[in-house]
């Protein structure tokens, strides 16, 4: 009887003992962004070097004792450990980076209505029912386009398309999310201005206008790309038909400028290292007195618009 109540004892202390032994030894949380491929390297990196009730200690061979290398699996955890800070590491670095570069490209034809913050006042409207606001800038005073949700973000996209071409030199594995990231902070923005500057507070609408924007972004990526290979009067028609909606009393002139300008400025971009580009120290050409196009300015105005654009004024606008 001793015999079996003393063996009784010695399970229920066993029973008590064991949780407080595993407790010493938790395993540890592996965060949510850990892919499963990285959470199942860190949990066998964990069982082959910590010490734990269910595993038992690695024997101590030569190698171990003198410093040698690591076991295969755990060089393989590592090496994946390191890719996956890496990324993320990168990540937040593009996200910061393209916020500030995007604001460049925002602030180029920005404005504001001031009678979207009275609610008794009539919003101004333009010939084409757009809401008409306040807008300073060479693209408003020199130009003469209306400062209007349209050009603001027409004027925005060209100036992120000159970024997005650049973002195709990075390496494959870092030009998609720079790219992505950009093109986020243009839609936040966007769906912004909608709602503080428009009183377009309905989300179903906005998710239209969204989605319309997004087609343009698509179709002006083709156009401006088109223009870059075809020449300097393709370049100014795409800008024509986007920019100016394809406004057949458009100052060749100003095209003429634009077009200039993004010449120059895509030949900075591809002169300059990808650190300095993504330290986003450094701003955009200012379009004015810009008259050094690859094809000749006079050569440009002595020629009709329709043969200088290679297009018909009646042609489908945009894109």
């Amino acid at each position: 009887m001793a015999s079996k109540s003393c063996s009784s004892c010695l399970r229920i202390l066993q029973r008590q003992t064991t949780p407080k032994v595993q407790r010493l030894f938790p395993r540890p949380r592996t965060p949510r962004s850990f892919t499963t491929a990285a959470r199942y390297h860190a949990e066998s990196d964990y069982n082959v070097t910590n010490i734990h009730p269910s595993t038992s200690i690695p024997p101590v061979t030569p190698e171990r004792a003198e410093g040698g290398s690591k076991p295969a699996s755990t060089q393989t955890s590592s090496s994946a450990l390191q890719g996956l800070r890496k990324r993320t590491t990168e990540t937040y670095t593009a996200y910061g980076a393209t916020e500030i570069l995007y604001k460049e490209c925002a602030h180029q034809a920005d404005y504001s209505i001031p009678q979207a913050r009275d609610k008794d006042a009539e919003m101004p409207k333009t010939a084409d029912e757009e809401d008409l606001g306040v807008g300073v800038g060479w693209w408003h005073t020199e130009v003469g386009l209306q400062p209007t949700f349209s050009t603001w973000s027409q004027v925005t996209m060209l100036h992120m398309y000159l970024l997005s071409a650049r973002f195709r030199c990075f390496p494959a594995t870092s030009a998609q999310p720079w790219q992505q990231h950009l093109l986020d902070h243009f839609f936040y923005d966007a769906e912004n201005k909608m709602m503080i500057e428009h009183n377009m507070h309905a989300r179903g609408t906005r998710n239209k206008y969204l989605k319309d924007m997004y087609v343009q972004w698509r179709g002006l990526l083709a156009a401006y790309d088109e223009g870059l290979v075809r020449g300097d009067a393709a370049l100014a028609a795409a800008v024509w038909r986007n920019v100016f909606k394809a406004n057949p009393d458009v100052d060749i002139r100003n095209l003429a400028e634009i077009t200039s300008c993004m010449r120059k400025d895509l030949s900075k971009l591809d002169g300059m290292p990808d650190e300095m580009l993504m330290r986003a120290d450094w701003a955009f050409s200012s379009p004015k007195g810009e008259n050094t196009l690859v094809e000749s300015k006079s050569q440009m105005m002595d020629l009709p618009f329709e043969k200088a654009s290679g297009r018909d004024l009646t042609g489908e606008k945009g894109e």
